[in-house]
C-alpha cells in the first residue's frame, strides 16, 4: 500500500516501546489489506473490475472523510493546509487518483483472469508487493541514489517471481502475473507522487481526493467498457464492496496513520510488508488455495527481497518530529 509518514520523536526505551505499539497497529492494518485479496478474488466472478473499483473508491472517500471530521472535532486544531494552493491540490490529487485508478484496476483485472485453481491471492499479494523494490529503482529518475542492497534485493525478487510464476517455461506465466507486475509499477509511481504532495496537501485530504478521482475515472471506464453492468451485480457483491471501501480504505488507512505516528518509517514499512503474507495465509485458510514447494520458496524469496530493500532506510533512519497528516 501507500505510505503517508507521520513520525513522532522518541528516545531510548520509549522509542522501542513506540515502535512495538506502532508495529502492532500497522500489522492489524496489513491484516485487513491482506485479507482484501481474498475479498477481491471472491468478487472477481460476480462484478466487473471498473464498476467494483468505482464503488469501493467512493465508499473509501466517504469513510476517510468521516475519519477527518471526527479527528478535527476531537483535536480542534487549526487546519495547517488551508494555504495549500489550488494548483498543487488539483495536480497532486489528480495524479494520485490516476495512478491509484491504474493500480487498483490492473490488480482487480489480474485477479479476474487467473485460471481456476491457481492460488491467485498469494500470487497477487507477493507480485504487487514488488512496489517496495521498484520505488527506489524509479527514484533514480528523480536523482535519488539507490544502494547496492536494493539492487541485490531486485535480483532476489525476480528470482522469487520466477519460481512463483514460471513453473513450465513461458507457458507457466499467466496474464494475471503480468498485470500484477504492471500494478506494482503503477503503485511505485503512485508512492513517489504521494511523497511529493503529501506534506503540501495533507495525507487525509490527499487520500479523499485520490479516492474521488479514482472513483470517477473507474466509473467512466465502466460505462464505456462494461455496458452490461446491472444493480443485480452490485447487490451480489455488496459485502465485498463494503469491506473494500470501509475496512480496506477507511479503517486500514486510519490504522496506518495512527501506527505511523509511533513507528519509524523503516519499521512501519516492514510491518506493512506483511500484507503479502496475510494474503497468502488468507487464500490458504479461507479459500483453500495452497502453494507448491516451488511457489512457497518463490514467496519466501520475494518477501526476503521486500524486507532487504528497506534495510538502507532502516539503518539510516533517525527519529523525526511529528508531522500532521
Amino acid at each position: 500500500m501507500i505510505y503517508w509518514y507521520g513520525i513522532m520523536a522518541f528516545e531510548g526505551d520509549d522509542l522501542k516501546k513506540s515502535n512495538v505499539k506502532g508495529s502492532v497497529i500497522l500489522l492489524l492494518g496489513s491484516l485487513i489489506w491482506g485479507l482484501a485479496f481474498v475479498v477481491q478474488t471472491n468478487a472477481a466472478d460476480k462484478i466487473k473490475p471498473f464498476a467494483f473499483n468505482s464503488l469501493r473508491s467512493f465508499l473509501g472517500a466517504f469513510a476517510v472523510f468521516v475519519f477527518l471530521v471526527i479527528r478535527n472535532k476531537i483535536n480542534r486544531e487549526q487546519d495547517i493546509y488551508k494555504k495549500c494552493s489550488r494548483k498543487d491540490f488539483y495536480i497532486g490529487g489528480t495524479l494520485c487518483g490516476v495512478f491509484l485508478c491504474l493500480s487498483c484496476n490492473l490488480q482487480q483485472w489480474g485477479i479476474t483472469v487467473y485460471p481456476s485453481g491457481v492460488p491467485s491471492e498469494a500470487r497477487a499479494g507477493f507480485i504487487t508487493a514488488l512496489y517496495v523494490v521498484l520505488v527506489p529503482i524509479l527514484a533514480i529518475f528523480i536523482k535519488k541514489k539507490t544502494s547496492i542492497i536494493v539492487w541485490l534485493a531486485v535480483v532476489i525478487a525476480f528470482c522469487g517471481i520466477y519460481l512463483l510464476c514460471v513453473n513450465d517455461g513461458i507457458s507457466g506465466l499467466y496474464l494475471g502475473d503480468v498485470l500484477m507486475f504492471l500494478c506494482a509499477l503503477a503503485c511505485a509511481v503512485h508512492i513517489l507522487i504521494v511523497d511529493k504532495y503529501c506534506d503540501i496537501i495533507g495525507g487525509t485530504r490527499l487520500a479523499i481526493t485520490q479516492f474521488i478521482v479514482c472513483g470517477i475515472l473507474s466509473g467512466i471506464l465502466s460505462l464505456v467498457f462494461e455496458p452490461d453492468m446491472t444493480m443485480e451485480n452490485v447487490k451480489n457483491v455488496l459485502p465485498q464492496i463494503l469491506y473494500m471501501g470501509i475496512m480496506s480504505s477507511g479503517v486500514a488507512y486510519t490504522l496506518q496513520i495512527v501506527g505511523q505516528k509511533y513507528a519509524e518509517p523503516a519499521v512501519a514499512s516492514i510491518s506493512m510488508s506483511f500484507e503479502s503474507v496475510f494474503a497468502t495465509l488468507g487464500g490458504w485458510l479461507i479459500v483453500g488455495n495452497g502453494l507448491s514447494f516451488r511457489e512457497t520458496v518463490g514467496c519466501i524469496l520475494v518477501f526476503f527481497a521486500i524486507i532487504s530493500a528497506q534495510l538502507p532506510e532502516f539503518i539510516n533512519t533517525k527519529p523525526k518530529k511529528e508531522k500532521k497528516v
